[in-house]
C-alpha cells in the first residue's frame, strides 16, 4: 500500500484519524488530481491493479470529475487512451459483478460523461457499435454494466424528467438521432437476450435490464418493443407466479412505456387492442401488483374516447375498453397506496367530465365510483375514541383524514353535478340503511354525512323547490336521528350538513319546526358534548340570521327549549372546566335578533326577555343561598361559577359587544340611552379597552351620522383625555426618529407630548411591521412586556386615525371645534402632520408630496383665477388612481394610514376654508396647511437621511418636483401678478 493508498483511506474513514491527519490526506489526494493527464493514467492503473473499494471509488470519482468538469485540459494524446480504457471496463473487463453497486454507477457515469462530450462528434463516432459486439451474451458483469451505462446515460442527458438547457436539449436530441440511425436496434435485440437467458436464473439482473429498457421506450422506434416477441415475453414475466414482484413491476412498466407513447389516435387504439390486457383485468392480484399499467392503459382509453368517439374505429371501441378497464380501476382505487390512489382519482376525475351524457351502463360505473369514494373517505375505527374526545392521535388522525379527503371530494363534487341524481339515490340508500340499523358504525354514517354535506354545495338553484328526491333527501336529514348520533364526529358534520341545506328550507316553511328541532334538542345545544353544543349555538345564530323571519312564529317554543336547557344545566365543577367564556353566547345573540325583530310588538319583546332572563335570574340567586348555606368548600365550585357569571357582566368586551348588537337591532331608539354607557366604558379602560371602543364609536358614527354630533361633543373630550392617560410622555422616548419639539404652551401640553410621541412611533415603526429585517428587537424596547405595549398602542394609534377619518367624513368635522373640544384641536393637527410628513418609508412620502405640490399650485394661483379650491386637486388624484394602495404591495398597511390622513385634511379644507377672502371658519387652518403641510412634505424630507439619492424612488421623486415647478411656473405665468405670487412661494421655502 503505497502513500496514495493510505491517504485515500484517512480521506474516508474520518473515524479512524485524527482531524489534522485527515486534513493532510485530503490535501495530498487534490495534489495529486492537479495534473490530468498523470490522474488519467494513475487512475485506470490503479483500477486494474487495487483491491481497495475506496481507492477504486476514488480513482472513478476523480475521473467523472476530470471529464466532467476538467474535459478541455486533458491533452489530446490522452483521450484515445480514456476511451479505450472506459469502454473496456464497461464492456469485455467490467467490474466484478460482486463488487458494490455504488462503484459500477460510478463508473456508468464517468463513461455517460465521456459519451456527452464526444458523441456523435468525429472524434468518437460509434462507441455503442464498440461495445456492442464485445458484450458475451453469458456474462452478467458485463449485461449489469452496460445497463447502468444507459440508465447513467438517461439520466445525465437523455431524459426530459429533469429541467434542461437548451444546450442540453439540443445535445440529447443530436445523441438520439445519431443513435436511432446506428445502434438503437442492435441494443434493443441485446434486451431481448439478456431477458430471455436470464429472466429465471438472475432477476434483479433482468430487473435492471428492464428499467433501463423502460427509459429508452419513450424515444425508440415503438415497432422494436412492441411486437410479436417481446409483448409475450414481456406479459409472461407478468403472469408467472414465479416472477418475484419486482420483475413483474419492471415488466409492468415497459407495458406501460409502450402504452403510453405518443402515436396516432387510431393507431394507439389498434395497440391497445393488441396488448389484450384483459389477462391482468381478471386476475385480482395481478391487478394490485401493476397498479400503474391498469390505470395508464386505461387514461390511453380515456383520450382515444375523446378523440374518436363511442363509434368502432376499424374495429375497436374506445368506450369498449374503457369499460373492460373500470372494475380494475375501482379495484385499485380501493386496495392501493396513497400515490397510486392519486392517479386513479385524476383518471376518474377525467373520466366523470368525458361522460356528461352517460347511458345506463355508465351511470353504473358512477354509482360504483361514489361507492368507492365512500370507502376511502372511512375514518379507521380504532381511532374512534380519540376522535370522539380528540386528543393528540386523534387530532392528527382528523388532520391526515382531512388531506387525504381533498381530492376525493373533488371528484364527489364532479359526480354531483353531472349526475345528480345518481349522487342522490346513492346518498339516498345509504341514509336509509345507516337509519334503518341499530348497528350503524360512527365511521360509515360520519361518511354519509360528509358526502351528504359536499352534495349540498353542489344544488342548483332551481332544484330548492321541495320536490323529488332531494326533497325527500332534505325531509330524511331532518328527521334522522342516528345510534352513534352521541360521538362527535357524526354530531358536528350532522349539523354541518343541516347548515348547508338551510337555504332549501327557507324555500320550503314546512320543514322550519324540523329545524328547529335539530338545532334544540340533544343533536343541537343539548348535545352531551360541549364542542358541539357550542357548533350548535353558533350555527342556530346563523340560521336565524337567515331565517328570522320565519323564525318568530315560533319565539315560545324556542324560548321554553333555551330556557330549559339553561337552567337545567349541571353547574359542577367538572362542566367548569370545560367551560368557556363564549359557551351560549351566539344563542342569546340569536335570541336577541328575533326579540328585535320589527313583527314582535314592544309588549312581546318586553314578555320575551323577561321569559329568557327570570329563570336565569332565579338560578343565580339558588346558587347564591346555596353558597351561602353550605361551607366554602362544598360551595366552592358555585362560586367559581358566581364568579365566573360576574367577571363575565365586568368584562368591557361584552358590553361592547352587546351595545354593538342593540345598535343594529334597536336602531335609533338606543340614542336617548347611549351617553351614560359610553362614559362608563371610557373609565380606566386598557389599550385594547380603548381599540374596542373606538370601533363600536365608528360604528355609531357610521349609522347615526351627524345625529351622533350631540353626544360626540359630549364624549370627545373625555376620548382625548383617555387617550392622554392611556399614552405614557416617555413610552417611547427611545425610538428612533422622535420628533420632540416643545408644543407645551398650551393647557394641553401633556397630550400633544404624549400624542406626538405616538405619532413618531407610527412614522418610525410602521412601515417596518412588513420588513423582518427592521423590527424593533426585543433587546430595543427591553423586555417582551413592553414590545406587547408597543404594539398594543400600535394598534390603538391605527384605530384613532380611523375614527378621525369616520367623524370627518360623516359630516362631523365641526366636533373638533366645539367649545368643549377645541382645546384638542392642535394636538389633532400636529398628529396627523407628522404621521402625513415624517413617515420613514420613501414610497408614502412619496406620495404625500405628489399631492402637497398639486395642492402648493393651487393655492399660489387661486388669488388671480379664483376658479379652484384646495381640495379639488386633492380630490383629482384619489379619484384618478395617483393615490391608489395596492401599487405600493407590502407598504399598502401604512399607505392607508397616509392616506386617511390625508382624506382628513381633504375633508376638513372642504368645510373649514369656504371663502377666498381669508375669512376661515378655523383662523389660521389655511396658513397651518400651506406653510406646514406643504413645506414640510415637499421639501423638508427630502433632507431625510432616509432620502437615499442612489435609490430609483428617490430619482422620480425629483423629477415629479421638476414636473411640479414646471407646472406652477407655467400656471403663474398666464396670471396677473404671477411673478409676484411666484416670489411669495419661494420664499416659504428659503
Amino acid at each position: 500500500m503505497d502513500d496514495l493508498e493510505k491517504a485515500i483511506l484517512l480521506a474516508y474513514e474520518p473515524s479512524v484519524a485524527d482531524s489534522t491527519l485527515r486534513a493532510q490526506a485530503i490535501a495530498f489526494c487534490d495534489r495529486v488530481k492537479a495534473d490530468a493527464s498523470a490522474l488519467i493514467r494513475l487512475c485506470l492503473d490503479r483500477l486494474q491493479r487495487s483491491p481497495l473499494v475506496p481507492v477504486q471509488f476514488w480513482c472513478l470519482q476523480a475521473l467523472h470529475d476530470v471529464i466532467l468538469l476538467r474535459y478541455s485540459s486533458i491533452p489530446p494524446a490522452d483521450l484515445p487512451i480514456l476511451r479505450s480504457a472506459m469502454l473496456s471496463l464497461a464492456s469485455d473487463r467490467p467490474l466484478p459483478i460482486a463488487s458494490p453497486p455504488f462503484l459500477r454507477n460510478k463508473l456508468a457515469q464517468a463513461v455517460a460523461a465521456l459519451i456527452r462530450h464526444e458523441y456523435p462528434a468525429s472524434s468518437w463516432p460509434d462507441p455503442f457499435l464498440c461495445v456492442l459486439p464485445s458484450l458475451p451474451a453469458a456474462d452478467p458483469a458485463s449485461i449489469d454494466m452496460f445497463a447502468r451505462f444507459l440508465a447513467a446515460l438517461d439520466d445525465d442527458l437523455l431524459s426530459l424528467d429533469y429541467p434542461r438547457s437548451s444546450e442540453e436539449v439540443s445535445a440529447a436530441s443530436q445523441v438520439k438521432d445519431t443513435m436511432r440511425q446506428q445502434c438503437v436496434p442492435q441494443i434493443a435485440r441485446h434486451w431481448y437476450d439478456a431477458v430471455s437467458l436470464y429472466n429465471s436464473s438472475d432477476p434483479s439482473l433482468v430487473t435492471l435490464v428492464l428499467d433501463t429498457m423502460r427509459r429508452y421506450i419513450t424515444w425508440i422506434d415503438i415497432g422494436l418493443v412492441a411486437n410479436d416477441a417481446f409483448v409475450p415475453l414481456l406479459f409472461d414475466l407478468i403472469l408467472a407466479p414465479s416472477s418475484t414482484d419486482q420483475l413483474r413491476a419492471a415488466a409492468g412498466s415497459c407495458v406501460l412505456a409502450i402504452v403510453l407513447k405518443r402515436m396516432d389516435h387510431r393507431q394507439k387504439m389498434a395497440l391497445l387492442s393488441s396488448l389484450r390486457l384483459s389477462r391482468i383485468f381478471a386476475n385480482p392480484d395481478l391487478v394490485q401488483k401493476v397498479p400503474a399499467l391498469v390505470t395508464g392503459y386505461a387514461a390511453e382509453a380515456l383520450e382515444c374516447y375523446k378523440r374518436l368517439g363511442s363509434a368502432d374505429t376499424d374495429g375497436y371501441s374506445p368506450l369498449n375498453l374503457l369499460d373492460e378497464a373500470l372494475p380494475s380501476i375501482l379495484y385499485v382505487m380501493q386496495e392501493s397506496e396513497e400515490m397510486e390512489l392519486s392517479n386513479v382519482v385524476a383518471f376518474l376525475s377525467d373520466y366523470v367530465i368525458a361522460m356528461k351524457s352517460h347511458s345506463a351502463k355508465q351511470a353504473m360505473y358512477l354509482s360504483q365510483i361514489l361507492e368507492a369514494i365512500r370507502v376511502q373517505i372511512l375514518y379507521d375505527p380504532m381511532y374512534r375514541n380519540n376522535l370522539d374526545l380528540p386528543d393528540k392521535i386523534g387530532k392528527e388522525e382528523e388532520d391526515q383524514m382531512g388531506e387525504h379527503r381533498k381530492e376525493l371530494l373533488i371528484l364527489f363534487s364532479s359526480i354531483c353535478r353531472v349526475a345528480p341524481s345518481v349522487t342522490q339515490l346513492f346518498i339516498q340508500n345509504l341514509a336509509i340503511t345507516a337509519l334503518s340499523s341499530s348497528k350503524s358504525s360512527v365511521e360509515d354514517v360520519e361518511a354519509m354525512l360528509t358526502l351528504f354535506y359536499r352534495l349540498g354545495e353542489t344544488i342548483k338553484e332551481e332544484a330548492r323547490t321541495g320536490n323529488g328526491s332531494l326533497g325527500e333527501l332534505v325531509q330524511l336529514l331532518l328527521s334522522a336521528r342516528f345510534p352513534c348520533h352521541n360521538h362527535r364526529l357524526v354530531a358536528l358534520i350532522y349539523l354541518e350538513t343541516v347548515s348547508r341545506f338551510i337555504k332549501f328550507v327557507q324555500d320550503n316553511a314546512q320543514y322550519i319546526p324540523h329545524v328547529l328541532a335539530v338545532f334544540l334538542d340533544e343533536r343541537g345545544i343539548r348535545h352531551p358534548n360541549l364542542n358541539v353544543s357550542r357548533r350548535a349555538s353558533y350555527l342556530f345564530m346563523r340560521s336565524v340570521k337567515l331565517l328570522k323571519a320565519k323564525f318568530v312564529p315560533y319565539l315560545d317554543v324556542i324560548l321554553q327549549d333555551i330556557v330549559a336547557q339553561f337552567t337545567s344545566s349541571d353547574w359542577s365543577s367538572k362542566y367548569l372546566k370545560c367551560s368557556g367564556s363564549e359557551d351560549g353566547s351566539q344563542t342569546f345573540e340569536a335570541i336577541g335578533l328575533l326579540i328585535g325583530m320589527e313583527d314582535v310588538s314592544p309588549e312581546k319583546q318586553s314578555e320575551y326577555l323577561a321569559a329568557l332572563l327570570d329563570p336565569l335570574s332565579q338560578k343565580l340567586k339558588g346558587l347564591l343561598s346555596d353558597a351561602k348555606a353550605h361551607g366554602l368548600e362544598e360551595s366552592s365550585a358555585k362560586a367559581s361559577t358566581i364568579q365566573q357569571i360576574i367577571m363575565a357582566l365586568n368584562a368591557l368586551s361584552k358590553i361592547t359587544s352587546f351595545i354593538h348588537r342593540m345598535v343594529e337591532i334597536l336602531g335609533a331608539s338606543i340614542l336617548p340611552f347611549l351617553p351614560m354607557p359610553l362614559k362608563h366604558l371610557l373609565v380606566e379602560n386598557e389599550p385594547e379597552d380603548m381599540v374596542d371602543f373606538l370601533v363600536l364609536a365608528n360604528q355609531l358614527i357610521s349609522k347615526f351620522s351627524t345625529s351622533l354630533e350631540p353626544i360626540l361633543e359630549d364624549i370627545f373630550p373625555a376620548i382625548a383625555s383617555r387617550l392622554i392617560e392611556i399614552l405614557p410622555r416617555d413610552a417611547f422616548s427611545s425610538v428612533p426618529g422622535c420628533i420632540t419639539e416643545d408644543w407645551q404652551n398650551n393647557d394641553v401640553g401633556v397630550a400633544a407630548d404624549n400624542l406626538l410621541v405616538l405619532a413618531a412611533m407610527a412614522a418610525t415603526t410602521e412601515a417596518k411591521e412588513n420588513d423582518d429585517d427592521d423590527r424593533l428587537s426585543s433587546a430595543q424596547l427591553e423586555g417582551e412586556g413592553l414590545i406587547m405595549e408597543v404594539r398594543e398602542l400600535q394598534d390603538l394609534q391605527r384605530t384613532l386615525y380611523t375614527f378621525l377619518h369616520v367623524m370627518a367624513n360623516h359630516n362631523l368635522s365641526l366636533v373638533f371645534i366645539a367649545p368643549s373640544c377645541w382645546r384638542f384641536l392642535d394636538v389633532i393637527m400636529q398628529l396627523l402632520l407628522i404621521t402625513a410628513c415624517s413617515h420613514k418609508d420613501i414610497l408614502l412620502r412619496k406620495y404625500t408630496r405628489s399631492c402637497r405640490s398639486h395642492e402648493e399650485a393651487l393655492e399660489a394661483s387661486r388669488d388671480a383665477s379664483g376658479a379652484a379650491t384646495l381640495p379639488a386637486v386633492l380630490e383629482f388624484h384619489f379619484h384618478t388612481g395617483t393615490i391608489n394602495s395596492s401599487g405600493f404591495g407590502q407598504h399598502g398597511s401604512a399607505l392607508e394610514t397616509l392616506i386617511m390622513c390625508v382624506q382628513i385634511f381633504v375633508k376638513l379644507i372642504k368645510d373649514w376654508c369656504t371663502s377666498y377672502n381669508g375669512d376661515d371658519m378655523v383662523p389660521g387652518f389655511r396658513s397651518f396647511i400651506i406653510e406646514k403641510f406643504a413645506i414640510n412634505c415637499c421639501l423638508h424630507s427630502v433632507l431625510d437621511k432616509s432620502f437615499d439619492f442612489r435609490d430609483a424612488n428617490s430619482t422620480d421623486d425629483l423629477k415629479a418636483m421638476k414636473s411640479f415647478y414646471h407646472l406652477l411656473i407655467e400656471n403663474l405665468r398666464q396670471q396677473q401678478n404671477g411673478s409676484l405670487a411666484f416670489r411669495e412661494v419661494l420664499s416659504m421655502y428659503i
